[in-house]
């Protein structure tokens, strides 16, 4: 069991700050100060070109990998970090057309991560072969796999809505149109309990700067079933994701396993960060962490209910069917969130009427809950005055 009153020490929290935004952007670990203190002044400092191999800072990606691997249920040598999620969401979706030459159809969620949407679209121009991203409501997306899809792409989590796709329901019934899968976790990866293996996932992409803490800019990550790894034909043949890249050929021969999905120059101070952050991670039970998730989306729904009623609850009710964020709407939803940062409760807005609010068990109590109900409920008091 996690002690989560521990794991809240671990980090650095201001002062009279309720946050309720780690699902966008998580605070610093309090042993990452240290750590890239340490990085920048001894490793980079003083073992200059040298950290690369005496350090090991080229084998970094791999090896945290490994431990993300553990938060989503992928075996190791299945994920590697490196470069930004857009373009390893493109890198997924470019090797899995490939593998299905003769389908067309990308089919998503309409309310999938915009940025999602605009590398399918970038790289559908880019292909120039009649490939198209067909968009339909979440809730029919299940209906729509046929044997025109190539991919299904999708968000675990909606980011504003918190509704959850079923992976292995969605996963199983396009494996058996013939179509592959590309799962984006960049909303539930360090939220709740994921088993891409299980699930038989075919690829998987996510971030590490919302809630696995490794700060802003924190690079992505990407995981290939291992059963798909040879096949893979990387669409950025990148430098070190060459089998042997020291030998400076100059043709592209694609590197063993998940190595040859690696791109660019591995980021060792953002790397850093995340290893301090995962040294906390390596101790958490996900299964715990769901459950207090829960709880403490729960009792923030049943206190806003009961104190703000004209607020619309814009997430599933049945925990079960949502991640770990919570979200209300109002027309005046800007302003609303803007007082609510004022007063020290720190949400999100999202368009076009969304006020959203993310509960991270590893530093969210429910002494926090409490207040940003008490915040919230002053809030909407002082606005309706003013609006009578």
């Amino acid at each position: 069991m996690t002690d989560f009153a521990a794991t809240r020490e671990m980090f650095h929290l201001p002062d009279g700050v309720v946050y309720l935004d780690g699902n966008s952007l998580g605070p610093l670990p309090k042993a990452a100060v240290a750590r890239i203190a340490a990085c920048v002044t001894e490793e980079w400092g003083n073992t200059l070109i040298q950290g690369w191999y005496k350090l090991n800072w080229m084998t970094m990606p791999g090896q945290i990998g490994d431990r993300i691997g553990r938060l989503i249920g992928a075996p190791k040598g299945s994920v590697v970090l490196g470069d930004t999620l857009s373009i390893k969401v493109y890198q997924a979706l470019a090797s899995a057309l490939e593998l299905r030459p003769d389908r067309k159809v990308i089919l998503t969620d309409i309310n999938n991560f915009p940025s999602d949407l605009y590398m399918a679209e970038g790289l559908i121009r880019t292909l120039g072969q009649g490939h198209v991203l067909k968009k339909v409501a979440p809730e029919e997306v299940e209906a729509n796999i046929g044997p025109d899809v190539a991919v299904l792409l999708l968000t675990q989590a909606d980011y504003r809505t918190s509704r959850l796709h079923d992976m292995a329901k969605l996963t199983a019934k396009a494996h058996a149109a013939g179509a592959l899968t590309i799962w984006d976790l960049a909303h539930t990866a360090g939220a709740m309990e994921i088993d891409v293996a299980g699930c038989d996932v075919d690829f998987a992409v996510g971030c590490t700067y919302k809630y696995l803490n490794s700060g802003p800019g924190g690079p992505a990550y990407i995981y290939v079933a291992p059963r798909m790894q040879a096949d893979v034909r990387p669409a950025l043949s990148g430098w070190l994701g060459h089998e042997t890249p020291f030998t400076f050929d100059t043709s592209y021969r694609p590197g063993s396993g998940i190595e040859r999905m690696r791109v660019g120059t591995p980021p060792i101070i953002q790397l850093a960060a995340l290893e301090a952050s995962m040294d906390i991670w390596d101790k958490v039970d996900m299964k715990a962490l769901r459950k207090r998730s829960v709880e403490l989306t729960e009792a923030f729904i049943k206190g806003v209910e009961a104190t703000c009623p004209t607020l619309v609850l814009g997430v599933p009710r049945d925990p079960a069917k949502r991640g770990s964020q919570v979200s209300f709407h109002h027309k005046d939803g800007w302003a609303i969130m803007q007082a609510m940062t004022a007063r020290g409760v720190i949400g999100d807005f999202r368009t076009p009427d969304y006020l959203r609010f993310g509960f991270t068990p590893l530093f969210t109590t429910m002494e926090d809950v409490q207040r940003a109900v008490a915040t919230l409920a002053e809030v909407m008091a002082a606005h309706e005055a003013k609006a009578a």
